[in-house]
């Protein structure tokens, strides 16, 4: 495994032409994939996570802590066993706006802002597996949280796994949803994901194009992705139009996507060596990740559980909260 970067290291008219519009679009699909994130300007961190319509409006403190010299945005509530809620590539912790309720009612709740993304700070470093792992590591020890429940979405289901296998005594137990499978590229059928992770335009192009189309194809990434699409109101796609317009997003997002080949290399060929009680959540209209993956997964995962979340694409916890949220209380729990 490559050794850890320190945590603190510090156009033309042919551009506007309709066919680099096309090719611009996957680019700026990690920073629109995000349906949950409010704006807030540069070194600033809003008192309060809210959520949307679609629940009771619920106001919540947003905590930080430093990890490694680097400020973490997350929120904390309840009391009870500990579950760490990881969001996914260029994700935030919006996407678990219909958790928070539900899951404090029984468990210690956490939900950050990986560093990198959404409001917790972006440090100039490749993002690799060590580096990520290490600062997982170091947010646990940073709030005294010898070991908790991991729930990971897509790339943070990659993210989790990663942690099960080095830091087996850190998890007690581990819920993937709609990720991380072995073979990203192989199984990807997400045309906008695929053209963004196999893009190598130069930072400065990706920067101009998202300020220049970011906003044009923000409505047709989040259809991508969500499957029940009058879920996308004028709010979330507003919210997610704030997010991708978060000052230095770019870098970290174009570092964690370089950073996939080590993912592959380092825990795709464990997946079956993991023991930890997993349970697997995929929606059935997943245009990401198909099913079959996820039951393949399931399949290199002994003795782990499937859940198939009907009317859900990507993000089945946001579609579908209620199914999401009972299966997980339902796993999680002690046994009486």
């Amino acid at each position: 495994m490559k050794p850890s970067s320190n945590w603190s290291n510090p156009i033309s008219g042919s551009i506007l032409r309709p066919y680099r519009l096309r090719h611009l679009v996957p680019l700026v699909l990690c920073l629109v994939s995000t349906l949950m994130t409010a704006c807030a300007p540069p070194s600033q961190i809003p008192p309060y996570f809210e959520t949307l319509e679609r629940t009771p409006i619920e106001r919540i403190p947003i905590n930080t802590v430093l990890v490694h010299g680097q400020r973490i945005a997350y929120l904390d509530v309840g009391t009870g066993p500990p579950v760490i809620l990881i969001h996914g590539f260029g994700g935030s912790m919006w996407q678990w706006e219909h958790q928070q309720h539900a899951l404090s009612q029984h468990f210690r709740t956490l939900t950050l802002d990986l560093p990198g993304s959404g409001l917790s700070d972006k440090p100039d470093i490749e993002y690799l597996p060590d580096q990520m792992l290490d600062f997982c590591i170091g947010f646990m020890d940073a709030l005294q949280i010898p070991h908790a429940t991991l729930v990971g979405n897509s790339m943070g289901a990659g993210l989790a796994i990663g942690m099960t296998l080095t830091h087996p005594s850190r998890v007690d137990k581990l819920v993937l949803i709609s990720g991380l499978p072995s073979q990203v590229m192989a199984k990807l059928t997400s045309r906008s994901f695929r053209q963004a992770l196999e893009s190598r335009a130069p930072s400065w192009l990706v920067s101009f194009g998202n300020w220049l189309f970011g906003g044009l194809v923000t409505d047709s990434v989040l259809k991508e992705i969500v499957h029940d699409h009058t879920l996308l109101t004028p709010a979330v796609i507003e919210r997610s139009n704030q997010n991708r317009r978060r000052p230095g997003i770019i870098k970290p997002i174009m570092a964690v996507r370089n950073a996939l080949p080590s993912w592959e290399a380092d825990f795709a060929p464990h997946l079956s060596s993991i023991t930890h009680p997993t349970m697997i959540i995929w929606g059935e209209h997943d245009r990401v990740f198909p099913l079959a993956v996820g039951e393949e997964l399931h399949y290199r995962i002994r003795g782990s559980t499937f859940i198939r979340i009907p009317k859900a694409g990507h993000m089945p916890q946001w579609e579908r909260p209620d199914l999401v949220n009972r299966s997980v209380i339902a796993y999680i729990q002690p046994s009486p």
